[in-house]
């Protein structure tokens, strides 16, 4: 089975809990197993977070004030990727753990966690960040997409 979406989203906080509830909504009744969707359901609210906070200046009408999320299910593996349209990094990113008390920095090492394989990068040509992960999928006993 495959299946894939795609949200292009304001960069506002209210995004990311909708972009978490699609992507759960699409696992759940897909039949895969809860554990997984709720490790990638996190791991996709801290780069839509990321995207909403560091995704560019918020300027009305400026190409920065969206991001995109992109979420495929295809076999045996899903592929998440956002992308925003903010500065990007100057130079590759080393995951980098942070201190146990600290309120921000902790979103990447978190996503490379939850995931089977992260990459960052940039855009060809453009200003922006893609993060995208994927994880090895596995599936309830009576996934109620195949019972209907």
């Amino acid at each position: 089975m495959s299946i894939w979406w795609s949200l292009h989203l304001r960069r506002e906080a209210a995004s990311v809990p909708l972009a978490r509830r699609l992507l759960l909504g699409t696992m759940e009744t897909a039949g895969v197993d809860p554990d997984i969707c709720y490790d990638l359901s996190v791991a996709l609210s801290e780069a839509c977070a990321n995207a909403v906070e560091h995704g560019g200046d918020a300027t009305l009408g400026g190409p920065s004030e969206a991001y995109r999320v992109t979420a495929y299910l295809d076999g045996e593996k899903c592929r998440i990727e956002v992308a925003d349209s903010g500065p990007g990094f100057a130079r590759p990113q080393a995951f980098r753990p942070a201190r146990a008390d600290a309120e921000h920095g902790r979103g990447l090492c978190l996503i490379q966690e939850l995931a089977d394989h992260v990459h960052i990068g940039g855009k060809p040509g453009r200003n922006g960040t893609v993060v995208s992960f994927d994880k090895m999928l596995k599936w309830k006993k009576d996934p109620s997409l195949l019972t209907a």
